[in-house]
């Protein structure tokens, strides 16, 4: 991952599908901050998330917002404990039906191959196809929203005891814990 992909995206979820839905930050805040503002910030972000691409269009990024905003919505009510809105599920099946994407095992690390004819379609298939296997799967139960101020996120809560609160210790749990303090 370069140097200007760590600075730009919050590269921390665990869950692939998550991570590309923390493309907009302080979700909850009062100015949320779209982080995937042209072709070109797409185009880092799968490269970053080992989904690289050559060339990102105008079409391919509304694409991509819009399978972010799904597996949001998706993601949000699940952990709400909400009916699922059919329309975001046609969505999510539809983008990843379309994906032609293989796993591959180079250098003895998971990766994907890419169709040369519509790279981001698949690139776009792999991430609707990952959060299908997080919000259809046995762990569905476990998926929250971050508690942090402004936050939102959506995380995996993967703790002992499920009772983690926050998307990130480094980031939301650190400025709860510096927030208490300070009001001390």
């Amino acid at each position: 991952m370069t140097e200007d992909a760590r600075r730009v995206f919050r590269m921390d979820n665990e869950v692939l599908a998550f991570r590309f839905t923390a493309t907009v930050s302080d979700r909850a805040g009062l100015a949320p901050r779209e982080r995937l503002a042209d072709p070109a910030r797409l185009k880092m972000w799968l490269g970053a998330a080992g989904l690289g691409v050559t060339d990102v269009s105008q079409t391919d990024l509304e694409n991509a917002v819009e399978l972010r905003e799904v597996i949001y919505r998706v993601g949000s009510a699940i952990a709400a404990g909400e009916q699922l809105e059919p329309k975001d599920v046609r969505t999510l099946n539809a983008m990843a039906a379309a994906g032609h994407a293989k796993a591959v095992l180079r250098h003895e690390r998971a990766g994907w191959n890419l169709t040369e004819t519509d790279p981001v379609s698949d690139a776009l298939g792999v991430l609707a196809a990952d959060a299908i296997h997080i919000l259809g799967g046995p762990d569905r139960s476990r998926i929250k929203n971050c508690e942090g101020p402004g936050c939102a996120g959506l995380f995996l809560d993967t703790s002992r005891g499920a009772n983690r609160r926050w998307c990130s210790m480094n980031t939301c749990g650190n400025k709860v814990k510096k927030s208490r303090i300070t009001a001390r």
